[in-house]
């Protein structure tokens, strides 16, 4: 287990705290929430922010409208680090940006045409697509990052050792064996109540957990656990309790490195601890993943909303932003050409 990492620039710590408690001045509001309902009610934009959504300047030196955003709590602070960077060039649009996890981003959002984009910690679901369907939205999966996704313990927690297992993993989080206590697991380790913290169903980080430690056949999360679509409750909550565990994105931990630590992960090679390096060579296994964000081709006809998705991917390769602000592994130069051209074949299509 490791409490070191990367260093980051404090910018950040700004950017990861708003996912929790929300975020106005990108002239509109950049929002977490975990429930569902309306955009206005969440923070999203209003009815003259709708008009104004219709009016977008043709020229890019002169942009204006309001760009809607949902979807997924960790790709949240990339997404805010973007909009503000792009907000500095073109001050007249109004980016409202909403956590809500990527399934209720789909759900409640922009399947029902309510939002402009998606973000998602994994890729969109069949049935999501269905729905987007039903109501004319085409979504575009466009690749933004990779993260490492990261189990943490409290700090006082030295019995694990090295690290956990996926075999252990799966134990302590799949609903079949349910352990109650640490020596469940292992019987060298303390006959102490297990706690557990992580995100809530509609988090793609939830699903993705699923796919890679449980499997999607297997008998499914555990449900008697803390589940919220707040990160920084899960800190909180690990950080509070000697014998807790939970899962995040990694930009979250890495911001709260001295509260807890993240745990080396053994996938049949030796235990591997979460990093950017560690994700990009391929070496953590199996929990690093893709990060996406989808813009709905038709909202692409605009043209503050083609450039804020243009702006997005030529920046995507960004150390500085991807890496060192927010704590993801960039896309490579090959990746971002890849989705450049799957950008402008959209909005040469909604055009």
């Amino acid at each position: 287990m490791t409490r070191k990492t990367d260093d980051v620039v404090s910018r950040r710590k700004f950017l990861i705290a708003s996912g929790a408690v929300g975020l106005a001045g990108l002239a509109g509001c950049t929002e977490n929430n975990s429930g569902s309902g309306s955009a206005d009610e969440s923070g999203g934009s209003d009815d003259a922010a709708s008009a104004e959504n219709e009016n977008s300047g043709s020229d890019t030196d002169a942009l204006s409208g309001a760009i809607d955003i949902a979807g997924s709590s960790t790709v949240f602070p990339l997404a805010t680090a973007m909009a503000e960077r792009f907000r500095e060039e073109n001050p007249d649009v109004n980016i409202n940006i909403q956590s809500t996890g990527s399934g209720g981003g789909f759900a409640n959002y922009f399947c029902p045409g309510e939002t402009d984009f998606n973000n998602a910690s994994r890729p969109i679901k069949s049935e999501e697509q269905d729905q987007c369907s039903t109501n004319d939205v085409d979504p575009v999966e466009i690749k933004v990052a990779t993260d490492a996704l990261t189990v943490i313990v409290n700090n006082e927690n030295d019995f694990i050792g090295e690290g956990l297992t996926v075999e252990q993993l799966k134990t302590i989080f799949s609903a079949e064996e349910q352990p109650e206590t640490w020596s469940d697991v292992n019987a060298d380790w303390p006959e102490e109540p297990i706690e557990i913290f992580g995100p809530t169903d509609a988090s793609g980080t939830y699903d993705y957990f699923i796919e890679a430690i449980i499997g999607e056949e297997g008998p499914g999360h555990r449900q008697d656990y803390s589940a919220t679509e707040q990160d920084r409750t899960i800190i909180q909550g690990v950080e509070g309790s000697e014998f807790a565990i939970g899962y995040m994105g990694y930009a979250y931990y890495s911001e709260n490195t001295d509260a807890v630590q993240a745990v080396a992960i053994d996938d049949g090679d030796g235990y591997v601890e979460p990093s950017l390096e560690t994700a990009l060579s391929g070496e953590y296994t199996p929990l690093s993943r893709p990060l996406f964000t989808y813009p709905a081709t038709d909202a692409l006809e605009k043209d503050h909303v083609a450039e804020f998705a243009r702006f997005w991917m030529e920046n995507s390769t960004s150390k500085e932003i991807v890496a060192d602000e927010v704590g993801y592994v960039p896309l490579g130069e090959d990746e971002q050409q890849e989705m450049l051209d799957k950008l402008d074949s959209a909005i040469e299509e909604a055009n």
